[in-house]
């Protein structure tokens, strides 16, 4: 990608606050006309949020997007919606022992709302459930030889990369004082196990160029690593969203790129080094990769490896093309990424990163990317979940996915659009675990 190195936050502002325009039709949108009978919204079918059933994954963004839209603009109606909702109909979340995504869900909701709470019971209410959604996430645990890792809803022989950025969960209870309970009383560190699943995720899903195997590049990732669950060995890499184990599906390295760096700074916070340079390797080689393999404006195509990607050319030469007729973009890998690469940039006080995270904002924040029309209801466009399965929706007349947006890409859009407006006004530093 080309870095754009006069960008600034406060040059961000107007596009931020457009965002903050449109988001808040659309939030009005969806929690007045979604059917919710149907399950979580996940993406948009011509423009309408539908389910997909595989998880129930992103209900915490459909709720935590309002609790957002309430801190950037202040404006109440919009925390009464996520507050409502969060109580009402979150409960099942907190418990969910079937799945890895606890940061996703119970982090973006009662996380959210803990800065918000007025008084002390409603704050004991949202730090007990934060405080279960971290112990219950800790108990999907697979040991392996030298540590062990949160395993995914596949199995306890599957490790997602997603779940790194999932680890929040576990970071705010630890943080808020909390184990899980064992057999006999035993104790479980939350932080122990966040920490061994970071450095089992650093280890496995992340290539640093080390002759590992013959697809060893420095920076790309891997979807899923599956063990030997009767002796703890690693076995082999997996994909079950990008194309391949052996190419990168972008999303994946986002939520590396994201994870890790968040990680980095709860570390910080916490004043534990133990893991840092395992943490810090993964994030900047990951952050590099993505710099290296996104097209000039920050937009990446949904896997490095896409098998038609040779069809546009030298695409790396130029911004990406979500209209095009052989492989599609996926503009929430860049919301997540976009996140990831500024919070590594300020940690570092490195300005290639930092630069970076604006470059990819500054893009998602102009059309073809931000949703402009008052009957679509996602806020970002041409965003991917599940291309091999073939699960997007392509338009009539096009080849490929496009146009469509997806429940993560739009919170994550908002998040990034949130942390970069707070830096821009001075006001305090936002982070999960604040």
């Amino acid at each position: 990608m080309k870095i754009n190195f006069s960008i600034t936050p406060a040059r961000l502002l107007p596009k931020i606050h457009r965002l903050w325009e449109l988001s808040a039709q659309k939030i009005h949108d969806l929690d007045a006309h979604y059917d919710e009978k149907k399950g979580s919204p996940v993406f948009t079918v011509r423009g309408k949020y539908t389910a997909r059933g595989w998880t129930e994954w992103t209900q915490g963004f459909q709720y935590g997007a309002a609790i957002l839209q309430f801190d950037a603009t202040g404006e109440k109606r919009f925390l009464e919606i996520g507050r409502h909702n969060t109580v009402a109909k979150m409960a099942p979340h907190v418990s969910h022992f079937g799945v890895h995504d606890h940061g996703f869900n119970n982090v973006s909701t009662y996380g959210n709302l803990r800065r918000f709470a007025t008084t002390e019971w409603e704050r004991n209410f949202y730090e007990l459930a934060l405080k279960l959604s971290g112990a219950v996430q800790a108990r999907r645990w697979t040991p392996t030889q030298n540590g062990g890792y949160l395993y995914s809803f596949n199995g306890p022989h599957s490790l997602f990369i997603d779940t790194i950025r999932s680890l929040r969960s576990l970071a705010v209870a630890h943080k808020l004082g909390h184990v899980l309970m064992e057999e006999n009383d035993r104790r479980i560190s939350l932080l122990e196990r966040l920490k061994q699943h970071a450095v089992t995720t650093a280890k496995y899903s992340v290539y640093y160029g080390e002759s590992r195997d013959a697809y060893d590049i420095r920076g790309r990732t891997t979807h899923e690593v599956i063990f030997n669950v009767n002796d703890g060995n690693f076995r082999c890499p997996n994909s079950q969203q990008g194309y391949s184990p052996f190419s990168t599906w972008t999303r994946g390295l986002a939520w590396a790129m994201l994870g890790f760096a968040e990680q980095l700074e709860f570390m910080q916070a916490i004043g534990d080094k133990e893991i840092v340079p395992v943490l810090l390797k993964a994030a900047q080689a990951t952050c590099d990769f993505y710099i290296a393999n996104t097209p000039t404006d920050g937009i990446p195509y949904w896997d490095t490896g896409a098998p038609l990607l040779h069809k546009l050319g030298d695409y790396l030469d130029r911004p990406a093309e979500p209209f095009n007729d052989f492989e599609p973009v996926d503009s929430s890998a860049a919301a997540i990424g976009a996140q990831g690469l500024l919070r590594l940039g300020r940690y570092l006080k490195n300005k290639k990163y930092w630069q970076a995270g604006l470059t990819v904002l500054d893009t998602l924040l102009g059309e073809p990317y931000l949703s402009t029309g008052a009957k679509h209801q996602g806020l970002i466009l041409h965003s991917i979940y599940h291309r091999p399965n073939g699960w997007d929706y392509i338009p009539a007349g096009r080849k490929i996915p496009c146009g469509e947006s997806s429940m993560w890409g739009d919170y994550h859009a908002r998040e990034v659009a949130l942390y970069v407006q707070r830096i821009a006004k001075n006001k305090p530093y936002y982070t999960f675990f604040s």
